[in-house]
């Protein structure tokens, strides 16, 4: 499918999201969160897909923020719209996919473009990179689940502080933070991504996708996280991934997963 907004293609088993507005340094319009969603629903359901990188065209940013003129004479009832369309069929979507999602972070990722590095699973940062959630600069605040995502990384003070003051932190104020998990030169932001990628495309999908569901309902409401690793561990057991991997690991070779 031709996006106008993305690019999208595949490279062996990684598929590769590109942002690319750059004119507007990647700014994530209503037509960009529409393409976002296909493209990621599309990656999501392909049996020829291990797993995804997001990354923004050029060199400039990731993804500058959400598109402001948009919002423009909008009512409390369009905001509401906004924020859940936005959450419900982009941000939440990738972070509880069932394939790991890589966020290259390159340049500038604020507003939406850091709720958007943050619903993906791993950050890599180049050392170029500022981040922050300058929205109440406008009026307003996160609302493509930063004040949940930033809070859950970085903690409640943090939190607090980058989102009241709208102050943007470097990359390398965002590894000490843990916001990033790495950062590299430009140059080696998306040799890095592949790399932690191509190591997680090794390992067996249908477990990658267990530890997924697992570590996001550490912090779902009301539910028990040490319940869900309990019961995605025993279904790990019904698992032909599993008998090869065990056996791989008895017979000292190299398993062989093909995500049954």
């Amino acid at each position: 499918m031709e996006f106008e907004n993305i690019l999208a293609q595949t490279k062996g088993r990684i598929h590769y999201i590109t942002i690319n507005r750059e004119s507007k340094l990647n700014a994530l319009n209503q037509a960009t969160l529409a393409e976002l969603h296909t493209a990621l629903t599309q990656a999501f359901s392909n049996n020829n897909v291990g797993g995804i990188i997001i990354t923004g065209a050029g060199t400039k940013a990731f993804v500058a923020g959400a598109d402001i003129s948009e919002f423009a004479g909008k009512d409390v009832d369009s905001g509401r719209r906004i924020a859940y369309d936005g959450q419900s069929r982009v941000f939440d979507v990738i972070a509880g996919g069932n394939k790991p999602v890589i966020a290259a972070v390159n340049g500038f990722a604020l507003g939406g473009g850091l709720e958007l590095a943050m619903a993906c699973h791993i950050r890599i940062a180049s050392d170029n990179a500022k981040m922050g959630l300058p929205e109440v600069t406008l009026g307003l605040i996160p609302g493509y689940g930063g004040t949940q995502r930033l809070t859950q990384l970085v903690g409640r003070g943090k939190a607090l502080e980058m989102i009241m003051t709208a102050d943007m932190v470097t990359a390398a104020e965002a590894l000490q933070l843990g916001l990033v998990n790495h950062v590299v030169f430009q140059d080696d932001l998306l040799p890095k991504a592949e790399e932690i990628m191509n190591k997680i495309l090794t390992r067996a999908p249908l477990a990658l996708a267990a530890a997924i569901r697992a570590v996001n309902d550490a912090h779902a409401d009301g539910v028990n996280g040490f319940d869900t690793e309990i019961e995605e561990f025993a279904r790990c057991f019904g698992t032909k991934d599993f008998k090869e991997g065990v056996s791989a690991f008895l017979e000292k070779r190299k398993a062989e997963f093909k995500g049954e």
